[in-house]
């Protein structure tokens, strides 16, 4: 019997007349505000200016939502296109159904375009996003609780979440509550990567490659814990070794990075240092101007001069 358990919410849905309002939608909505809040301060830290972090993720997020949804239909095909699926489900993202690993790739190409358009490098921007790219994904990780999801083994742990759907092949019981603890985890590797950019002066995307491999570590032995169906290579999940790879390839940018560009990037902004730069530059030229007349005037009052005594000399 157990004693203690998270309990699921009965339904995942709340209908405003005939507005659906799910649960997993405002966990992810709620988690890109938290990113670009904290972006958005880091940024502004960093030198930049105020709601730059914002106007990227207008590219950012959308890419990130698509390419996560591919990554997830993609490696979880059979869920839409084996017999008695509907395939129009691969379009139904409000139901749950992003992969980080595509999230993070195509938002990273989102990014790309908007820094470029603005004339700013993407490690910057990585950077200073980073943080709060991990609360977002702590966040997020609570939508799997409302859709009863992505739990791990079997438990009676006082903190298991009790599984009450039994739908789509699930067990009604007490599990590992896997999205809890990728919750906790994220948050923590926000942390790290707050105190190491204040602790070493991480720049050049270094921040930002160690939130990847921080991540990828906890990923790794929390995807090992999950239950729910996937494909398998050599006895591992696919995302286990997806969280291998990607780790050693962050882990490998830290080290190279730091050797080939070391410390942090002066400008990550062009013209941010100064904001009101234009306006002063207009006034300095009023000014200029202004002078210059001033000028010209004194200069003339010699002729004026010059005038007034060749006609007293006159008379």
């Amino acid at each position: 019997m157990e004693l203690a358990y998270i309990p699921s919410p009965s339904r995942g849905v709340i209908h405003l007349g005939p507005i659906p309002l799910r649960g997993y939608a405002f966990c992810i909505i709620i988690g890109v505000f938290v990113a670009v809040w904290l972006g958005n301060k880091r940024w502004i830290a960093r030198g930049g200016r105020a709601g730059t972090v914002a106007d990227i993720a207008v590219w950012a997020v959308p890419f990130g939502l698509v390419g996560g949804r591919l990554y997830h239909v993609i490696t979880d095909y059979q869920l839409y296109f084996s017999e008695g699926r509907d395939w129009v489900d691969a379009f139904k993202i409000w139901e749950g159904g992003l992969g980080i690993w595509g999230a993070i790739a195509f938002g990273g190409l989102g990014a790309w375009i908007g820094c470029r358009r603005r004339g700013i490098p993407l490690p910057a921007y990585a950077d200073a996003v980073a943080p709060g790219i991990a609360l977002a994904q702590a966040i997020g990780r609570w939508g799997n609780w409302f859709n009863q999801e992505l739990y791990g083994k079997a438990t009676d742990l006082p903190w298991a979440v009790e599984i009450t759907s039994s739908s789509d092949g699930r067990v009604p019981g007490t599990y590992h509550p896997t999205f809890l603890y990728e919750s906790l985890w994220c948050i923590g590797v926000a942390l790290l990567v707050i105190w190491a950019d204040r602790k070493f002066t991480l720049g050049h995307g270094r921040a930002f490659a160690l939130y990847v491999a921080a991540y990828c570590a906890g990923r790794f032995w929390i995807e090992y814990m999950r239950v729910d169906e996937a494909h398998e290579i050599l006895g591992l999940r696919l995302n286990n070794w997806t969280a291998l790879v990607v780790f050693l390839l962050a882990v490998l940018y830290i080290v190279l990075s730091a050797r080939k560009r070391p410390g942090r990037e002066a400008v990550v902004e062009p013209g941010a240092t100064d904001p009101d730069a234009p306006a002063d530059k207009d006034a300095d030229e009023g000014e200029g101007d202004g002078e210059k007349a001033d000028a010209d005037s004194s200069a003339d009052v010699p002729d004026e001069a010059n005038d007034e005594a060749g006609s007293a000399k006159k008379s």
